[in-house]
C-alpha cells in the first residue's frame, strides 16, 4: 500500500472516532438532563391557610405554588378561595428573579399583606401573611 491510502484510512478512523466521541457525549448530557428533570423541580414556595373563619380552605392547608398562581372565588383559580368577602379573579402570586409578588386584580375588598393594603405589585418574603376576604395565608418555603 502507498503513504496516500494508509492516511486516508487513518483520518477515515479518526473521524470514526470523534463521532463516536461526540455522539457518546451528547447521550451523556442527555441521560443527566432527563434523571434531573425526573425528580421533578423544586418547589419554590407554598401558601398555607392561617385563619378561615368559615373553616373552608381548613386551617393548616398547604397549597403549592406555581410561577403564577391565581387566587379567587373562580373555579379556575389556581387557588379557590370559598369566601364571600373574595372575587371571582381577586389576586394573582408571580415569582421572577427569586421573589414573589402579589398583586390586587381591582377586587372590590383589596388584597391585604401584614396588615396593609396591597397597592401595585407587592414584594413578599417567606413568612409574610396575605389576607383575601377573611382567608389568611402565610407563605412558606416550599418542599426541595
Amino acid at each position: 500500500m502507498d503513504g496516500y491510502l494508509v492516511t486516508l484510512w487513518i483520518l477515515r478512523l479518526l473521524f470514526l472516532a470523534m463521532l463516536y466521541g461526540f455522539l457518546f457525549v451528547v447521550g451523556r448530557v442527555l441521560i443527566r438532563d432527563l434523571r434531573a428533570a425526573s425528580r421533578g423541580p423544586a418547589e419554590p414556595g407554598r401558601l398555607v391557610v392561617v385563619a378561615s373563619p368559615r373553616g373552608e380552605p381548613q386551617v393548616g392547608v398547604s397549597y403549592p405554588l406555581d410561577a403564577i398562581t391565581t387566587l379567587g372565588r373562580d373555579l379556575a383559580s389556581g387557588i379557590v378561595i370559598d369566601d364571600p368577602y373574595a372575587s371571582a379573579a381577586h389576586a394573582v402570586l408571580t415569582y421572577r428573579t427569586r421573589t414573589w409578588y402579589i398583586e390586587d386584580k381591582a377586587s372590590t375588598n383589596g388584597t391585604w399583606v401584614n396588615g396593609a393594603a396591597a397597592a401595585g405589585p407587592v414584594e413578599l418574603g417567606f413568612g409574610d401573611e396575605v389576607r383575601i376576604g377573611e382567608v389568611v395565608f402565610r407563605l412558606d418555603r416550599g418542599r426541595s
